[in-house]
């Protein structure tokens, strides 16, 4: 029998204050999603200011980070990105009713190497992005660090 962790409120609570924080310091906007391992939001928040498309935005790249196990970013990577045309995985975006996002932004949470959930960001450019998804798993990795559980800090994650 496996032992699975769960993300919960307070948890995910933690993570997009890190994410708006990170994103009030390089004055950007943003929409943060926190999901579960089924991609089902726990917590979403659109910083005051931010575009209306956000928060949908940010929780379909929650939901591929987490269901697919990897950061949205890599399906589109050149040279060998599965979701660019000639590859294996082209036109998996329109996957999941148009709900699978292919594009930088989206970054599973990986505590003591599983896969519990997700984080999405919309709002930023990439770099952005990027740097507030990171901010968002450092946030959960001092969270649980006191608890002897490691949580994955990097930006090219595949599970």
């Amino acid at each position: 029998m496996k032992q699975i962790f769960r993300l919960e409120l307070a948890e995910a609570r933690e993570m997009i204050r890190a994410a708006i924080g990170r994103a009030q310091q390089i004055d950007v906007l943003e929409s943060v999603c926190i999901v579960d391992e089924g991609g089902y939001p726990l917590a979403l928040e659109r910083m005051d200011g931010a575009r209306i498309t956000g928060p949908q935005i940010a929780w379909n790249k929650a939901f591929t980070a987490a269901g697919h196990k990897r950061s949205t970013h890599l399906f589109t990577q050149p040279p060998n990105g599965p979701a660019l045309p000639g590859n294996e995985a082209f036109g998996i975006q329109w996957s999941f009713e148009g709900k699978f996002a292919a594009f930088v932004g989206g970054f599973p949470v990986v505590v003591d190497g599983q896969v519990v959930g997700g984080v999405g960001l919309s709002g930023g450019n990439g770099e952005q992005d990027t740097q507030c998804g990171l901010a968002a798993l450092q946030g959960l990795h001092d969270l649980l660090a006191a608890q002897g559980h490691s949580v994955l800090v990097e930006a090219d994650i595949k599970k």
